[in-house]
């Protein structure tokens, strides 16, 4: 079993910019922030990597996996399941849509960075 990194962050959106907004900000605080532009491509690194993220903030909406199939991948992973997931979307009816896949939270793009911090570090104490 892999501990989780209390200090890395996987961010899944396929928006470059967006990533390398929330990169930037979650760095700025110490995290080390891995990134993703897509569910697949998220689920692929989880699965290899030595360690577990302290928490994944996700987007919904993404080609090849979508936000609600990489969440729905996870729960069906006993070791990936236990991985706080909070929501990142600009349509609030994805975010209500979702909410039946046991996320740790939603925050509607755009995202304040105090919100988004306050996320990060509820989990990555």
């Amino acid at each position: 079993m892999h501990a989780p990194n209390c200090k890395t962050v996987l961010v899944v959106d396929d928006d470059r910019d967006i990533r390398d907004v929330l990169t930037d900000a979650l760095e700025a605080e110490g995290y080390l922030v891995v990134t993703a532009a897509d569910g697949q491509e998220a689920l692929n690194w989880l699965r290899s990597a030595a360690e577990r993220p302290c928490i994944i903030l996700l987007d919904l909406m993404m080609p090849r996996m979508d936000g609600v199939q990489f969440r729905t991948e996870l729960l069906n992973d006993s070791e990936l399941a236990r991985i706080p997931v909070v929501v990142l979307s600009a349509d609030p009816s994805a975010i209500v849509a979702a909410k039946s896949l046991s996320f740790a939270g939603s925050l509607r793009k755009p995202v304040p960075l105090e919100a988004l911090l306050a996320a990060v570090h509820a989990h990555c104490a």
